[in-house]
C-alpha cells in the first residue's frame, strides 16, 4: 500500500484504522516504539488565533481542533491528536516561529523550572466517542550561556519544538524533570494507551 492510499483508504468495523493528527516525528516514534500502527495525517490549523487562551487550556483546546479537523476526513477510524506547549507560569511557548523567536525562548528559559503541557484528544466520530486530557510535567533547565544558545540554534535542534527545545536533544539543558517523560517529549503514552485501548486499539507487538 502507498503513502498515500494508507493516507486516505478509511477502516471499517473492526478494522478501525489508528489515524495520527500531527507532523511530528517524535510522536510517530514514540508510537511505533510501542508496538502501534497507524497512519499519519497532520491536521492544518492555525494554532496562532489561540494563544490568548492559558496554557493548559490552550494545550486541550489544539489538540481537540486537530482531532476534530482529521476526524472529519475519517469518520470511521480512531484519530489521535496532541498539542504540547511549554508553560512559564501563565505564559504559553508553542513553536518558535524562526531562529531569533528560539533565542528568546531559550533565554527566558535559561535557569528556570517550568511546565510541560501536553492536551491529548482521541475521537472517533463513528462510534461517537470522545476523550480529551491533559498531561503536565515539570522542568527544572540550567542556565546556559549566550554562546550556548546560539550554538544550540545555529544547530538547528530547536526546530518544531515547543519553547525551543527537546528532552530528546543530545544535551537537553534539563537538570530535573518530573512527570512523564514521554509527555516532555510530545505525547504522555501511558496515558495514551489507555485512551487508544478504550477503542479496541492495541499494540500489534510488545
Amino acid at each position: 500500500m502507498t503513502l498515500a492510499q494508507q493516507m486516505t483508504q478509511e477502516g471499517t468495523g473492526q478494522q478501525r484504522r489508528l489515524v495520527l493528527a500531527s507532523a511530528s516525528p517524535r510522536r510517530s516514534q514514540l508510537l511505533r516504539e510501542a508496538g502501534y500502527e497507524f497512519a499519519v495525517f497532520p491536521a492544518n490549523i492555525d494554532e496562532d488565533s489561540h494563544l490568548n487562551l492559558m496554557p493548559i487550556e490552550l494545550a486541550r483546546h489544539l489538540s481537540f481542533e486537530k482531532a476534530k479537523a482529521v476526524a472529519a476526513r475519517f469518520p470511521h477510524d480512531v484519530v489521535l491528536a496532541a498539542d504540547t506547549v511549554v508553560a512559564f507560569g501563565d505564559r504559553p511557548l508553542g513553536k518558535p516561529e524562526d531562529a531569533e523567536d528560539a533565542k528568546k525562548m531559550l533565554t527566558l528559559l535559561s535557569g528556570t523550572t517550568h511546565s510541560v503541557i501536553t492536551g491529548v484528544t482521541v475521537v472517533c466520530r463513528r462510534s461517537r466517542f470522545e476523550r480529551r486530557v491533559r498531561v503536565t510535567s515539570g522542568v527544572q533547565m540550567r542556565s546556559l550561556s549566550p554562546a550556548e544558545i546560539e550554538a544550540y540554534v545555529a544547530s538547528g535542534q530547536w526546530e518544531g519544538k515547543a519553547g525551543g527545545y527537546g528532552i530528546q536533544d543530545q544535551d537537553p539543558f534539563v537538570i530535573k524533570m518530573s512527570g512523564s517523560h514521554t509527555n516532555i517529549v510530545g505525547l504522555p503514552m501511558e496515558l495514551v494507551a489507555k485512551m487508544l485501548a478504550e477503542m479496541n486499539i492495541v499494540p500489534a507487538r510488545g
